[in-house]
């Protein structure tokens, strides 16, 4: 029922369309949504999440999952992130990872929705250290089109990774296209 209301509107009220689907064998990976230039992206998220009627997760400081809003955040997809005895962030979620037996992390590598020149790589290295593939996931506000792509296995070599991986996003515009890392 859900699933169809997520349908309704997202195809008929919103007019936007999905290409391409989630593997549901796929239990563990780095969802690459980009590119990430408005809060709106989260919801035209969910929209997708529900549709394909995949669980996928994110994380968060271990602060936010405590009373009240702890429930919400965990019933959602969230997981506690802690970082605890020294851990850097990649490494903490690897952790994660590896203490669950279906991961699906969704990351905005922009990791802000204002400009910028670089993209953050910790979702290339925390793919390769937990051994899950990356799934480049497009929201295309010009077309209003979310393409969902195949899953990309990190061989460790960013500088050549990078530019293959990042050619599944030519030409997508943002919902401000001006804000976008500017190599889409």
């Amino acid at each position: 029922m859900k699933k169809r209301l997520y349908e309704f509107i997202f195809y008929k009220i919103m007019g936007w369309k999905l290409t391409g689907s989630f593997d549901p064998n796929v239990k563990k990976c780095v969802i690459a949504v980009l590119p990430h230039t408005c809060n709106f992206d989260f919801f035209i998220g969910l929209f997708v999440r529900g549709i394909s009627n995949q669980q996928m997760n994110f994380v968060g400081k271990k602060e936010l999952f405590v009373f009240p809003f702890g429930y919400y955040f965990r019933a959602i997809g969230g997981a506690p992130l802690d970082r605890s005895g020294g851990k850097n962030l990649v490494d903490a979620i690897v952790d994660i990872f590896n203490s669950r037996e279906v991961f699906r992390l969704g990351i905005a590598p922009e990791g802000t929705r204002k400009y910028v020149e670089e993209l953050r790589t910790g979702f290339y290295f925390i793919a390769h250290k937990a051994h899950v593939p990356i799934i480049p996931v497009a929201f295309d506000y010009e077309k209003k089109e979310v393409r969902i792509g195949a899953p990309f296995y990190p061989s460790g070599q960013l500088d050549t990774d990078l530019p293959v991986f990042l050619s599944f996003y030519k030409g997508v515009k943002g919902r401000f296209p001006e804000r976008q890392f500017p190599q889409l």
